[in-house]
């Protein structure tokens, strides 16, 4: 199924102006708080109108204006991020607010979707005295019974623990697996947008920055504010001095790049995990094969000198200890912004006899340019 999305609403100073179409059945909108998001998947709902635009699902008019249905009318599933039951009402009472027919049709259909979602024991319970999980799957189970063709998921896990965010998103995404329509999960959880969904929406103040498939954006992300959403810690303006040389006075070094640079670039971009440290003492020039020709030797020179072009001197200016890595937050001669260099814990035993690089090297293909 194909959402087409193309809106604008004004509230107070912030403009929700985005547009996007995808036909992915899982589909993940990620942004900060406050940038649109959970907006974008009210007036897909109905449960917001747009001040304008266009909202389309799989050909059919949801909203332009003069078509606004009613949220009834949509078939679409909106999993709130507390869940929304009603707190008077049992499970099986809860199930069955989402079906439409008589009774004994309800009745049934709500048999179905207890057992379906393992709520089986706890159908006259109210929704205060279940679980998390528990009250995870009723609210899965009342939209599910009403045969959606869409459903939105509204940062469901925002407000848990880790250890119980991990487990109730593994149970969701297995309830979800045999689901054929489209979900759509809205989060500023880097983390829960890579596992649930293929296609990928950034959005920034209120703005679409991106498309595109998931992994393809956190391999390579192409705008700052994408690379900064999943997750790279440093972003640091950069200067297009042409097709191969990219200065960034932050870092005080210019780097020479077998890559074309597009002139777009304004930024550079380096993950945490991805520095290579060197230690001066190791000397900068590669060991020499034996015999090794004079060709071989302008050849090794040459790729030694773009080597160093992307090391980065640096001095500690603060350590951050953690469960399963220590977090190094580094100096630069040019007294720019910190450089963030994580080490997992599986690598410090290599620090704690070399003492801290002299360098931090950036490998080329790690290199992100963003524009």
């Amino acid at each position: 199924m194909a959402i087409e999305v193309k809106i604008k609403k004004k509230l107070g100073d912030f403009v929700l102006d985005t547009e996007w179409k995808s036909s992915s059945r899982r589909l993940g909108i990620l942004g900060s708080s406050g940038c649109g998001k959970s907006m974008t998947l009210k007036c897909i709902a109905g449960i917001e109108m747009p001040d304008r635009g266009r909202i389309a699902a799989d050909g059919h008019t949801l909203y332009n204006g003069s078509v606004n249905l009613e949220p009834q009318k949509r078939r679409i599933g909106y999993l709130f991020q507390n869940y929304a039951l009603f707190p008077n009402m049992c499970v099986r009472k809860n199930v069955m607010a989402g079906i439409k027919g008589i009774r004994k049709e309800r009745e049934r259909t709500a048999e179905r979707m207890i057992d379906r979602f393992c709520l089986r024991g706890l159908e006259n319970l109210l929704p205060g005295e279940l679980s998390g999980g528990q009250q995870q799957r009723t609210a899965l189970a009342r939209i599910m019974a009403s045969e959606p063709e869409v459903i939105l998921l509204d940062e469901p896990f925002s407000a848990l623990d880790e250890f119980l965010k991990d487990k109730l998103q593994q149970e969701m995404m297995g309830m979800l697996k045999d689901y054929e329509g489209t979900v759509i999960l809205v989060s500023h959880s880097r983390d829960e947008i890579y596992r649930f969904s293929e296609e990928l929406i950034v959005m920034d103040a209120g703005k679409t920055v991106c498309q595109g498939k998931t992994r393809e954006i956190f391999a390579k992300p192409e705008w700052k504010e994408a690379a900064k959403l999943t997750g790279c810690k440093n972003i640091v303006a950069a200067e297009r001095e042409d097709a191969h040389r990219l200065r960034i006075p932050g870092w005080g070094i210019t780097l020479i790049l077998r890559r074309e640079i597009p002139e777009a670039v304004c930024w550079a971009g380096i993950r945490a995990h991805d520095f290579v440290p060197v230690w001066a003492k190791e000397g900068w020039m590669p060991e020499k094969a034996s015999g090794e020709n004079e060709a071989g030797e302008k050849a090794a020179a040459g790729e030694n000198q773009e080597t160093r072009n992307r090391r980065i001197p640096v001095t500690i200016s603060s350590i951050s200890e953690l469960p399963f890595e220590r977090k190094y937050f580094l100096k630069s001669p040019a007294e720019g912004e910190d450089i963030c260099w994580f080490v997992q814990r599986e690598t410090l035993g290599i620090l704690e006899r070399k003492g801290l690089p002299d360098y931090l090297e950036i490998p080329e293909g790690k290199l992100l340019l963003l524009k």
